[in-house]
């Protein structure tokens, strides 16, 4: 199939290299002039395991490529993908401003039939708005369908997710465009779920924040656990354990973070208070997980009594580990938190670093080259990002470096009587 994937983000380039990889003849097209000349050269945005491997394979095969016009990718594709930003506005709802200039674009230099479909994550009903923009920009009155297909893509693991999917949700009343679609997602081994257009615009948000209220269920309980002195492992193992359940997202921790949840939770909250069916569980939700920070922050000051002046080392500053992403961190949170209350803080992160400093996320934070360099005289640390290479770290080291070995671990990655057999004062999230 000949595909082209309007915006090269996130979602955009892992799609687009998924579908060159097998088989299909994809451009990728961005309005970003420096991004579409770094990666016709070879350089790669973001990281993402996997990825760059998949790009720098399929631009050699002449399967992928990019351009900065819209018109170049409409005219020589049968399949028009868009999945550019959908931000957040200050309410929670979502900005449609790149969508909806998309779709106009498309209306303007589409001559013949396309099936243009929705990636990004979109409030329910927007595939009727992208339909109703085509029809009035479009003064020559191609035909065209509309089709939702919502990616459901966890980053540090987004290149699985796409060539081995869960599902291939595809929304659409139109024969002729789910044709197209069944060629489109012929390689890819997955059940195709196919509904209207408006139930597959509701599947994402419904499952992004059914994900994240297990979050803050299991955080709600590790409160409880600690109280009581039980253990949030173990409680959780338990219920995990229970197939209706499941374990997946039921691990304790700082709260959830990262450019989907917090946006997409806001966003439904939005959409259901609009539409007059006011969404108040989801309200709590977002209660709990900020609570949790504030917990977490507790939990120091009552241990380090003071923090000004305090040397405190944190590992982890992307929102979640085998990614560089930083948006909507909560350890970017927490670092500009002890920064604010006078502290000394120096961090490190895998990927992250480089992230911090071209954004400029955490003035007055040093970042380190190492994890062992980063806990030097340091008064306490702050495991936030879980990190494999944090747990392969040598203990008895890092022990050796600190001023005083206080671990405050918001990932529940060590063991605790481990820690303690090694002298360290440990805490954990939910643990006795």
């Amino acid at each position: 199939m000949k595909i082209a994937i309007i915006g090269s983000g996130y979602v955009g380039l892992v799609t687009g290299a998924c579908f060159a990889q097998v088989g299909h003849e994809v451009i990728c097209v961005d309005n970003d002039e420096r991004k579409v000349k770094a990666l016709n050269n070879g350089k790669i945005p973001i990281y993402e395991p996997g990825l760059e491997q998949l790009v720098l394979r399929n631009v050699a095969a002449r399967r992928l490529q990019f351009t900065g016009s819209i018109e170049y990718g409409v005219d020589k594709s049968e399949v028009v993908f868009i999945a550019v930003p959908t931000p957040a506005q200050g309410d929670g709802s979502v900005d449609l401003t790149y969508i909806e200039q998309v779709a106009r674009e498309i209306a303007i230099v589409l001559k013949e039939y396309r099936v243009i479909v929705d990636k990004s994550t979109v409030p329910v009903k927007t595939a009727e708005k992208v339909a109703d923009t085509i029809r009035r920009y479009n003064k020559v009155n191609v035909d065209f369908d509309v089709v939702s297909n919502p990616e459901f893509l966890r980053e540090g693991c987004a290149v699985t997710d796409l060539m081995e999917p869960d599902r291939i949700v595809i929304g659409s009343n139109s024969e002729r465009a789910l044709a197209i679609m069944d060629k489109v997602y012929e390689p890819f081994l997955a059940p195709i779920m196919v509904t209207d257009v408006n139930s597959a615009e509701l599947i994402k948000h419904a499952a992004n924040s059914f994900l994240a209220l297990k979050i803050s269920y299991i955080n709600a309980l590790s409160a409880i656990c600690e109280a009581t002195g039980a253990d949030i492992e173990k409680v959780a193992e338990g219920i995990g354990a229970d197939k209706r359940i499941g374990r997946s997202f039921l691990n304790a921790g700082l709260g959830y973070g990262g450019s989907c949840f917090p946006k997409d939770i806001a966003a439904f909250i939005a959409i259901s208070e609009q539409i007059g069916e006011p969404f108040h569980l989801l309200r709590e939700v977002q209660r709990i997980n900020q609570r949790q920070r504030e917990r977490f922050l507790k939990r120091l000051r009552d241990t380090l009594w003071v923090l000004k002046e305090k040397r405190i080392a944190v590992w982890g500053l992307t929102f979640k580990p085998h990614t560089d992403d930083v948006r909507s961190s909560v350890a970017i949170d927490l670092v500009n938190d002890f920064i604010r209350e006078g502290a000394h803080v120096t961090a490190y992160d895998p990927k992250g670093n480089h992230r911090v400093q071209e954004l400029d996320l955490c003035p007055g934070v040093h970042l380190s080259n190492s994890a062992l360099e980063a806990v030097q005289d340091a008064e306490a640390l702050v495991l936030a990002t879980e990190w494999p290479e944090f747990g392969d770290v040598d203990l008895t080291e890092v022990r050796h470096r600190m001023h005083t070995p206080i671990v405050f671990d918001g990932r529940n990655l060590f063991d605790p009587a481990t820690m303690r057999d090694l002298g360290f004062q440990y805490f954990g999230i939910g643990r006795a």
